[in-house]
């Protein structure tokens, strides 16, 4: 039995360790640190007295990672983070059990080598279940820390921010056993140097994209604007005011912010009108992100042009909607975000947790989605096509990729992080256009209201100077085209699944090897019988 003082101490450090890994991403952005921040979980795991205990620390540590790395949710969600974490924590509970099962106590040299690859794959698992849009998506991958670093951005290229997540937590799991168990340092530093010749022969030999031309894209930040009845027409105005500036220097596209426009163009002809002379003057199309209701007639209307399309959503209610405009109006194509933020945008099950409207700023009514990805051709762009992404959906690595499958040779990410401008939060999301990038050999814009709006090459190289928060301010970037695909972009979420599978053979290995150890040894053959001529 633990004494009661240990108890308490334990589970502190539980959530105290699971936090830790926050540091390496930004705003700390303390990238080398990831390869070293589960040691500290991993040893107290590992050292649990059972495995009930295991999983507590389990589930309290991936509470607190989740707290750490969301913690700028808190003026939005307020104490509701709180439980969304403790439920997201139990996530983390298998994860513990490997960890305890396969290093606890003195692990021989074999059972050393299993763990450094299924510790990784359980971290995984965790990583893929949450990822799911209902639970918050992919935000915080641990992957995702090593943005910039480029050996880790070419291991994305080939399997996406996944192979990133599993080799760090690989060197992770070799240094827990360098620390702890100096029986099988052979393996772990067996583990460390196959992890070191992965990384290098992902820089050697993926393929690297291949640049073809380029594009001048111009990203209008229009910076704060104070809150009140007119703050969306103040924005607008703000967006105007700097495109107009930029008239008389070449451009293929101007790209403005998640909600730059606040009322439907079919129902404000005036603004559609403004942005087509904006367009002219420029001379180049503008994408905006319209945030605001659409009439049903309105609705009826691009869901039956979406439907030739392949894309758009119908219906009265919110949408949120990148437009492209060109000097003739809205060119017709228009998509309609698919992914929304729980409680940002809708209210997972509004009819239980709807009372998280009055403790924090939850979405009052839930926003509309839309049906399909829509990839939109530049007019008078040589035929390049641009792969819009609405805010959080540049977590997700698999929109990326489906547009790119489908033609786009360039992704935009249109985001605003406003609510969150003191935060961790912009440079945080500003840091998956490189992963994206990386995975698809295709540069990504992201353009922000509020900052930090940022552009990256097809390898996740930065270009450009990236637009710090509440700047208000435009800037022209020479964006790199490419051609050819990576392994991601070929063979998708090939590390997720061989995770999967490899926990799945070796948990169906244990369980029957386990009903071998319970099926009683057969007992002593009876005698042959004997007849009378025997």
């Amino acid at each position: 039995m633990i004494p009661r003082r240990t108890r308490f101490a334990r589970a502190a450090a539980a959530v105290a360790a699971g936090a830790l890994p926050c540091l390496a991403f930004p705003a700390p952005a303390l990238w080398w640190w990831a390869y070293a921040a589960l040691v500290p979980w991993m040893l107290l795991l590992r050292s649990a007295p059972t495995a009930r205990r295991a999983a507590l620390e389990g589930w309290l540590g991936g509470a607190g990672f989740i707290l750490a790395v969301h913690h700028w949710l808190l003026p939005s969600l307020h104490v509701f983070l709180l439980p969304v974490a403790a439920l997201l924590g139990v996530l983390w509970i298998p994860w513990a059990l490997l960890v305890r099962s396969l290093l606890g106590g003195a692990p021989p040299p074999g059972r050393a080598a299993a763990a450094l690859v299924l510790v990784p794959a359980g971290w995984l698992l965790s990583e893929l279940v949450r990822s799911w849009q209902g639970l918050g998506g992919p935000w915080g991958l641990l992957g995702a820390s090593q943005w910039q670093v480029g050996p880790a951005l070419r291991l994305a290229s080939m399997g996406g921010v996944w192979l990133v997540s599993l080799l760090v937590v690989a060197v992770n799991c070799a240094v827990v056993l360098l620390v702890a168990v100096p029986a099988a340092r052979v393996p772990a530093v067996a583990g460390l140097a196959g992890c070191a010749v992965l990384t290098g022969a992902a820089w050697q030999w993926a393929p690297r994209p291949e640049v073809s031309g380029g594009l001048r894209v111009a990203v209008v930040q229009p910076g704060p604007v104070a809150d009140g009845p007119d703050s969306a027409e103040r924005r607008f105005a703000a967006g105007e005011r700097l495109t107009r500036a930029l008239a008389g220097r070449p451009l293929d596209l101007v790209v403005w912010g998640e909600s730059s426009v606040g009322a439907d163009l079919a129902a404000r002809p005036d603004l559609a009108r403004r942005l087509a002379a904006l367009s002219a003057e420029v001379g180049a199309p503008v994408l905006v992100n319209v945030d605001a209701r659409r009439p049903a007639e309105a609705g009826a209307a691009t869901a039956a042009g979406a439907a030739a399309r392949g894309g758009g959503g119908g219906g009265e209610g919110i949408f949120k909607s990148s437009v492209l405009v060109g000097r003739d109006g809205p060119t017709g194509d228009r998509y309609d975000k698919m992914r929304l933020v729980p409680f940002g945008e809708y209210v997972p099950a509004r009819s239980v947790l709807g009372w998280a409207t009055s403790v924090g700023r939850a979405a009052g009514e839930d926003r509309r989605r839309g049906a399909a990805p829509v990839v939109m051709e530049l007019p008078d762009g040589a035929g390049v096509r641009i792969g819009p992404l609405v805010c959080f959906e540049s977590a997700f690595p698999d929109m990326g990729r489906h547009l790119v499958r489908e033609g786009a040779g360039l992704l935009v990410a249109q985001s605003a992080t406003s609510t969150f401008q003191e935060s961790w939060a912009p440079a945080q999301h500003a840091s998956l256009a490189a992963l994206r990038a990386a995975e698809t050999g295709r540069p990504v814009v992201h353009a922000t209201l509020t900052g930090i709006s940022a552009v990256h090459g097809p390898s996740g190289e930065p270009v450009g100077p990236r637009l710090p928060v509440s700047a208000s301010t435009a800037e022209v970037y020479e964006v790199p085209l490419s051609r050819g695909t990576t392994a991601y972009l070929r063979f998708g979420d090939w590390a997720v699944a061989a995770s999967v599978l490899l926990l799945a053979g070796c948990g169906a290995a244990a369980g029957v090897r386990a009903l071998r150890l319970r099926r009683p040894a057969p007992g002593p053959s009876a005698p042959p019988a004997h007849t009378a001529r025997g």
